[in-house]
């Protein structure tokens, strides 16, 4: 799923999927705190995923804020799928005692930009010229969510 989404090249940073070591370990590595959710199809196919994680697993001071990560195929976009990984993924941060979650969307995907507004979430920030992808510049809009 990530491998469609990386060869986008425009709605998400990510420009290359990982590895199966690099999940592997990024897995192992999640604390209790933190989720990988995910959607599938009738079949079993992954069509979503929706990660949160320790906004900094370094420093206690931040402890209570969380980072999220949306990924969807493009066939399943804007069907509710987003809305359902965000509902399972909400309850989970609520419970992990988070109190604010933040996410940065590239500045050209302005529909992932409005879903994250109608969940609540506020701009908070704008890093210009944050991703390069294929020589490409794009903005990352930061924003965050109050619990």
């Amino acid at each position: 799923m990530l491998d469609v989404v990386a060869a986008e090249r425009t709605h998400s940073a990510i420009d290359r999927a990982w590895t199966v070591e690099e999940e592997q370990r990024y897995l192992t590595a999640l604390s209790p705190r933190e989720a990988v959710h995910i959607a599938v199809d009738g079949t079993g196919v992954i069509i979503g995923v929706q990660t949160l994680d320790r906004w900094s697993s370094a420093l206690d001071s931040m402890a209570h804020v969380g980072q999220v990560g949306t990924f969807l195929l493009p066939a399943w976009r804007g069907r509710g799928v987003g809305r359902q990984l965000w509902n399972v993924t909400l309850a989970f941060a609520r419970e992990a005692r988070y109190r604010k979650l933040v996410i940065y969307v590239r500045g050209s995907n302005t529909n992932a930009q409005a879903f994250y507004r109608r969940l609540g979430f506020k701009d908070c920030g704008r890093l210009t010229r944050q991703v390069m992808i294929d020589g490409v510049e794009d903005d990352e809009v930061m924003m965050e969510l109050f619990l």
